[in-house]
């Protein structure tokens, strides 16, 4: 009887155990990182924390989205020299986001719009898309 008892608590704490693992793995993180500022010290940052985020979380279990506005656009220039680091991220579900305000106002004092990275979505603001990303349960992360 005993014996029946403990081999029943055993299977109870082992697929109690199993059961929130499986809770724990189905939690995604949402991360959207933010980049306004258009230091390459910071484009490293961003790429790298992006890059640690999937690495320590895997690659299915975090989503993630860097949003450029203001000087922080750069990172999303067609010619940046981090373009190969972007595509890598992107191909790895990394979204990044391009905010057209900036563009608006980079192409008066441009006298020509700023060419943008193919891997970038276009969003009307980007501190609005943060908003939008917090609202959907996204931790703002700014390096």
């Amino acid at each position: 009887m005993i014996r029946s008892i403990g081999a029943i608590l055993v299977a109870v704490t082992m697929s109690l155990g199993v059961a929130t693992s499986a809770f724990a793995a189905d939690k995604e993180k949402k991360i959207v990182l933010q980049i306004s500022d258009g230091s390459s010290e910071t484009q490293t940052k961003v790429l790298n924390i992006a890059n640690n985020l999937q690495t320590a979380y895997g690659v299915d279990n975090v989503k993630i989205e860097v949003v450029a506005f203001n000087t922080g656009l750069r990172l999303l220039f067609k010619d940046n020299e981090n373009g190969n680091r972007i595509a890598a991220l992107s191909q790895n579900g990394v979204r990044f986001s391009a905010c057209q305000n900036t563009v608006k106002g980079m192409t008066k004092v441009l006298g020509h719009p700023p060419e943008i990275n193919k891997q970038a979505v276009s969003v009307p603001a980007g501190i609005v898309r943060i908003a939008e990303l917090t609202d959907e349960g996204y931790m703002v992360i700014r390096p």
